[in-house]
């Protein structure tokens, strides 16, 4: 008994260490992500006592400098190569469904987000108070019509020139004009006209330019040529081969540098820590709108999202997160959504056994357009401001914020604290003064990585909710093209070939 007994705790001994061994091997990334956030912050605030200038901290975050420029290096090809291999290997009709459920889902959860927003800061009321208890940190932003700002975005989804579309975006700046004009005054009837001249100065939109990959552009051009490639059939092979290796190749650079990452972002959060300024700025309004922001994110990222993702797909949604944890990180670490593109395309298909048709046509696009951490917090940084000027705003006021904030969001760019840059149009939609933005930038650094972890949270949660949707187009076309999915998310299946290349799917539990 004892001999069975000693055997029987061998036997759980090895299993454990080999249990443990299997989960260090699967989460090695993740592991060392977390450590190196934690290092991160615990070397930022050693070193922040030694008041090191910005010469010093500019040289000690080079690390990170170099994980930034090795992701951003990635996006462009990433994007070309998923849309336009994920479009043609879909029919135009499966594709047309898939887009429209793309978009429902973007507009849905943006819509939903700017709602908790402004029902937390309705509520909260962080803007209460004297406005002498901001410590503003100066600077004047140019404001930007509303108008002009729109109508930029659809410029950029057409971009003249592809090549000069990869480090240039679009954008509208204003020309002030002096013009002199002929004012005629009738008297009476009796003495003659009187003709005086008045000068009238207007600002007029004239065509510029802002550096930054113009991603809109790139993403519409992409859909564009996968569609036509898909309906070139035979033709569109060569090229479709292509594209298909070229993402592979990508993929493989990436595996490469998420070695990398960790220490990229362990540098990346220490000289943003050491960068921070007197933490007394944080207190007071500042912290009750930095503690509104995180809450409204906590409760979509945590609540929102994954409750709409368990109604339609009736799967466990925290499981699901699990396995983005090394994109979520990396997406803290970087705050850019479209930096971080490459990892979530790895964690979606690797470890989340997501469709690459759908990965390759939702995230690209959701990295572009669909924002719901960036639309949460410029309506909530709207209203705060609106408080600290003692502004009440109106039902109208605050649903033009709402709209103003979804369509802004739609137009940020995937990189850090790009929302200040839109935030802009939302205040100028209500009249709010745009100056006031300078109120919030002292937090803005630690908000903007929240929010960017939310907008890849969102982009992954979609990508499982319509492949989950689109499953039975996909298999339809499986089965058309003598080709399946091998690994279903809820049962194990074999794939089965017959002689005349009909496929059928069997499930492996039951007894062939």
């Amino acid at each position: 008994m004892e001999r069975r007994g000693s055997r029987l705790k061998g036997r759980m001994g090895s299993v454990t260490r080999e249990g443990v061994r299997s989960f260090l091997r699967r989460n090695l990334f993740v592991l060392f992500t977390v450590a190196a956030v934690a290092l991160g912050v615990l070397l930022g605030f050693a070193l922040r006592p030694h008041n090191l200038s910005l010469r010093a901290v500019k040289y000690f975050s080079f690390p990170g400098e170099l994980l930034m420029r090795m992701l951003q290096m990635l996006v462009l090809p990433l994007i070309i190569s998923s849309l336009v291999t994920g479009i043609s290997s879909l029919d135009s009709k499966a594709s047309g469904k898939m887009g429209v459920r793309a978009v429902v889902y973007y507009m849905v959860t943006t819509l939903i987000a700017v709602f908790i927003g402004i029902v937390m800061v309705m509520i909260i009321r962080p803007g209460k108070g004297s406005r002498d208890s901001l410590m503003a940190a100066g600077g004047n932003i140019e404001p930007v019509q509303a108008a002009d700002a729109f109508l930029d975005l659809i410029r950029n989804m057409f971009p003249p020139n592809l090549v000069e579309a990869c480090f240039k975006q679009y954008k509208t700046v204003y020309k002030k004009t002096v013009s002199i004009r002929n004012v005629t005054v009738a008297l009476n009837l009796t003495d003659s006209l009187n003709v005086s001249e008045s000068t009238v100065v207007e600002m007029v939109p004239v065509s510029g330019s802002s550096n930054g990959v113009n991603a809109l552009g790139m993403v519409v051009f992409s859909i564009c040529l996968g569609l036509v490639m898909g309906s070139m059939k035979q033709q569109g092979q060569a090229l479709r081969d292509f594209f298909d290796s070229l993402n592979e190749a990508i993929m493989r650079l990436v595996a490469v540098i998420i070695w990398y990452a960790p220490v990229g972002i362990l540098f990346l959060i220490a000289g943003k820590i050491v960068e921070m300024k007197d933490l007394v700025q944080m207190g007071g309004q500042l912290g009750m709108y930095t503690l509104t922001v995180i809450l409204g994110l906590l409760i979509h990222g945590l609540v929102v999202l994954p409750l709409l993702y368990f109604l339609v797909t009736r799967k466990n949604p925290f499981s699901f997160i699990g396995g983005l944890l090394q994109a979520l990180i990396t997406a803290l670490g970087t705050s850019s959504s479209s930096a971080t593109l490459p990892i979530t395309f790895r964690c979606l298909e690797e470890i989340n056994r997501v469709d690459k048709r759908v990965t390759r046509f939702v995230l690209p696009v959701g990295a572009t357009i669909n924002m719901d951490g960036t639309a949460l917090y410029e309506a909530v940084a709207a209203i705060f401001i609106a408080q600290v000027n003692n502004m009440d705003l109106n039902f109208g006021q605050i649903l033009t914020i709402s709209i103003t904030a979804t369509a802004a969001s739609i137009g940020a760019a995937g990189i850090p604290q790009a929302g200040l840059v839109t935030m802009v149009i939302v205040l100028t939609s209500v009249g709010l003064p745009t100056d006031d933005i300078t109120l919030i930038i002292a937090v803005d650094w630690f908000l903007d990585r929240l929010r960017t972890t939310t907008n890849v949270l969102g982009d992954s949660l979609g990508a499982g909710i319509v492949e989950h949707l689109s499953r039975s187009e996909l298999l339809g076309q499986d089965a058309e093209r003598g080709t399946s999915v091998l690994e279903e998310t809820e049962k194990p299946y074999q794939l089965i070939c017959q002689e005349n290349d009909s496929v059928k799917l069997h499930n492996s539990e039951t007894p062939m």
